[in-house]
């Protein structure tokens, strides 16, 4: 699926989207000045883990993207520490009967496509900290709605598609707080509930139970 493809999957807001000057500008500079600090305290980690995915693994870059879908339909390239063997998109088809989630996205138990270092980033979420490039570079926040493939926003729901009002997110409501979703999330967005969100975000992680 195309960028021009992706905006068509855009309905007429069908929720009340919080996007006043005001937060925008602030959510917008947090991102950036929180990304930047991250990424210079953690780079000795990022290096550390780069290292060790390419010893566990050689046959392929430590880094991983893809193509996600963001605000408004945009394409833009995911970035990843990667957790999976090199083929592992290849192998997706064959072990679709397996998925244990409904509707698009694909999950299973002990997936034999995830590294033995794969297995351990994570379940700490540090395969997910290179999304601090996506953040600065503008395709992503730090909070916000997780960006998805193009193939899953084909699948999307009419409610579903309110998703891509906004711009997706390093974490977002149904990881801190299993029993709502983004759409509650978008309605109600505001710097005191990202702060909320990133708060209850790190105790996920800290506990053991990242995704």
């Amino acid at each position: 699926m195309n960028e021009a493809t992706a905006r068509k999957n855009i309905t007429p807001c069908q929720v009340k989207v919080k996007n006043t000057l005001f937060y925008l500008i602030i959510k917008r500079i947090f991102d950036i000045v929180a990304s930047l600090f991250a990424i210079v305290v953690l780079s000795p980690l990022l290096l550390l883990v780069a290292i060790i995915i390419f010893i566990d693994d050689p046959n392929g870059s430590p880094l991983y993207t893809q193509d996600r879908v963001g605000k408004n339909g945009k394409i833009f390239k995911f970035y990843k520490f990667r957790s999976m063997v090199v083929n592992a998109d290849s192998m997706l088809d064959q072990l679709a009967e397996q998925n244990e989630k409904d509707g698009p996205a694909f999950k299973i138990k002990d997936d034999p496509r995830i590294t033995r270092i794969g297995k351990f980033i994570r379940k700490t979420s540090i395969d997910e900290l290179p999304q601090l490039i996506n953040i600065i570079k503008g395709d992503m926040s730090i909070v916000g709605p997780r960006p998805a493939l193009p193939k899953e926003v084909e699948q999307y729901t009419e409610r579903e598609k309110n998703r891509l009002l906004v711009q997706p997110g390093l974490t977002c409501i149904w990881q801190a707080s299993k029993n709502r979703d983004d759409i509650e999330y978008i309605e109600n967005r505001s710097f005191r509930l990202d702060i909320k969100l990133i708060l209850k975000t790190f105790i996920v992680v800290f506990t053991g139970n990242g995704n």
